[in-house]
């Protein structure tokens, strides 16, 4: 197997394995919620900051579903560039989300996260949907 064909199946596993643990951390969500607040806080601080959370794990299944969108359709699937960045990024950001569960960091560390390990994949994504079904341009 040749090293660009090899990509193809990473960044399948890792793309599969950041949506688990964004999934785990949906139902996980109290104890990183709790890490969040200080020692005495209100009952309003507690929905605030899971409303924030739930926010941005919503909006990070949403950009899954743009990235998974562009992958099985085919259209992103054998561009190396964008599986290099997918693989590079989705692996940290699993790597990063496992830490974030079983450290229990605070809920502000999740963004920076969410930036350099969803959104930005995501956004090559749709700039590659731009020039293949806009511009018309070969989808390699």
């Amino acid at each position: 197997m040749t090293a660009i064909s090899s990509l193809v199946p990473a960044r399948f596993l890792t793309l599969t394995a950041h949506l688990v643990i964004v999934i785990t951390i949906f139902w996980s969500r109290d104890s990183n919620v709790l890490a969040c607040l200080p020692l005495q806080y209100t009952q309003e601080q507690y929905q605030a900051r899971d409303t924030e959370l739930i926010v941005a794990l919503s909006v990070t299944l949403g950009l899954f579903v743009v990235e998974l969108a562009g992958f099985l359709s085919g259209v992103s699937m054998f561009n190396s560039s964008q599986s290099l960045l997918s693989l590079a990024a989705h692996c940290s950001a699993s790597v990063c989300l496992s830490f974030f569960v079983f450290q229990q960091w605070e809920c502000w560390t999740y963004w920076y996260m969410f930036g350099f390990c969803s959104a930005l994949p995501a956004a090559t994504e749709i700039v590659i949907f731009i020039a293949v079904f806009g511009l018309k341009k070969k989808a390699l």
